[in-house]
């Protein structure tokens, strides 16, 4: 009887339809920012700006250090943020002014200034957007999931709607960037507006997401207070409970590795414009990346349901890493058509991921409360802000010191073979290293029966 009433709080909904929705559009407003930091700040500073690319992907990755601090701090100090709106509404609300303000400024480097002062603007610029602003805003986002329901059902449709919308910008933000640029009379003065534009969009759909979801009362769900002593633990005491949890370092790393390759996505403007020869396909090719992944997370709910996390995420990526072959292959022959194929299949295998990494995280945190008895939902969801960060920041710092390695020389009519041989492997073959990488970590990733064997043992 006892196992039968514990089961009944996850039988419960606790959303509506545009509750899940509402949530979901915060990532349209994280992606106005994201989308356009990672595809196009370097061709931005490179290719308007003048600055070296090596240089720049030194500094970015100088600025991570400042990151690693910043989100475990962060998380700790929304688990002990008890306010009328909540844990984390106030800081995912409140942080994307900041977003927005740098956002901007990282585009808006002053021309007229000596190389050394545009280094060091776009040094302060970046490290406030990524180590302060963003931080705050993605581990509060990211940690509703667990606060506005106890449903794992729910936890993984609102995981795959929010990536849906994020998918869903990265797409227009890839499609119609570079024109809207050129539009608005391009070089500094274009990259200016359209920076200024994203963020004015990104916080008003922020503000709509936070006030379209309220997070559950403390006692809903729980025999213990969310608000209670032992959610009161230090930074130490957050680290200590983090690391001892092999689940929570195995998803950092994954995020990491997803992110990573997000990272390279500024590459890809350069792989149009000098080996393809057409910049405008970028935005046919990030379409046929993503828009597999928007039709694969519609399925991923019902995947999950069926077969669980763990099988559906391992299928996914084996089924991924047979089609990035076929994607080397194709773009070693500069065909086109078979690499938007392969690109198009590529991403329907790596949806479920997607779609249920905030529901794994969720899943984990319930791990960490079953057996060490504490909240740390702010803390365990910088898991996704780490990843994010540190694998797209290493990613751009990668792009840019493996692009000025290449020998790429700013706006030449053709680039030498060093850098083309660079580029192929950039766009082609670093995809394929970092998919196997994720699926070798997946492997490690079973946190359902964890709990599952967990219950099953106290239950007794």
């Amino acid at each position: 009887m006892a196992k039968t009433a514990a089961a009944k709080p996850k039988e419960k909904t606790y959303l509506k339809w545009y509750n899940k929705v509402g949530y979901g559009s915060g990532d349209l407003a994280a992606n106005m920012v994201y989308g356009l930091l990672t595809s196009f700040v370097m061709i931005y500073l490179t290719d308007t700006v003048g600055l070296n690319s090596g240089v720049i992907g030194t500094l970015i990755m100088a600025s991570k250090f400042f990151d690693g601090f910043t989100d475990i701090i962060f998380g700790n100090l929304m688990d002990k943020t008890h306010s009328k709106m909540g844990k984390a509404r106030p800081w995912m609300l409140y942080s994307q002014i900041g977003n927005s303000v740098f956002l901007a400024a990282c585009f808006m480097i002053p021309m007229s200034w000596g190389q050394k002062a545009q280094y060091a603007y776009f040094f302060i610029a970046y490290t406030m957007l990524n180590a302060i602003f963003y931080t705050a805003n993605n581990i509060a986002y990211a940690a509703l999931t667990s606060l506005i329901t106890r449903n794992n059902n729910e936890r993984v449709q609102v995981g795959t709607i929010r990536f849906m919308f994020s998918l869903t910008t990265n797409i227009v933000v890839a499609s119609i960037t570079v024109n809207l640029v050129n539009s608005f009379g391009g070089g500094a003065t274009g990259w200016r507006t359209v920076a200024i534009i994203y963020a004015l969009i990104g916080l008003i759909v922020n503000t709509i997401s936070v006030m379209s979801v309220r997070e559950l009362p403390p006692e809903e769900g729980e025999n213990q207070s969310l608000a209670g002593p032992k959610d009161e633990i230090s930074i130490l005491q957050a680290l200590k409970i983090l690391f001892s949890n092999k689940y929570f370092i195995v998803i950092v790393l994954t995020y990491i590795g997803i992110y990573l390759q997000t990272g390279f996505a500024g590459i890809g403007i350069y792989y149009m414009t000098y080996i393809l020869k057409d910049p405008s396909l970028l935005g046919t090719f990030s379409m046929m990346g993503m828009f597999p992944m928007v039709l694969g997370l519609i399925a991923t709910p019902f995947l999950v349901q069926k077969f669980g996390m763990y099988k559906t995420n391992i299928a996914g990526y084996i089924w991924a890493l047979v089609f990035r072959v076929l994607f080397i292959f194709a773009g070693l022959k500069l065909n086109v058509p078979m690499m938007l194929a392969f690109s198009f299949l590529a991403g329907l295998g790596t949806a479920p991921l997607t779609g249920d990494m905030n529901a794994l995280i969720s899943s984990t945190t319930d791990y960490t409360y079953m057996t060490k008895g504490v909240h740390v939902e702010g803390a365990m969801f910088s898991a996704s802000s780490v990843g994010i960060k540190v694998g797209g920041g290493i990613g751009t710092a990668l792009s840019g010191l493996m692009l000025s390695a290449g020998g790429y020389i700013p706006n030449a009519a053709t680039q030498p073979q060093s850098c083309i041989n660079m580029l192929n492997f950039m766009y082609l073959f670093f995809p394929l290293i970092v998919c196997a990488i994720i699926l070798v970590l997946l492997t490690q990733l079973n946190v359902e029966k964890a709990n599952a064997d967990w219950d099953a043992e106290h239950a007794k």
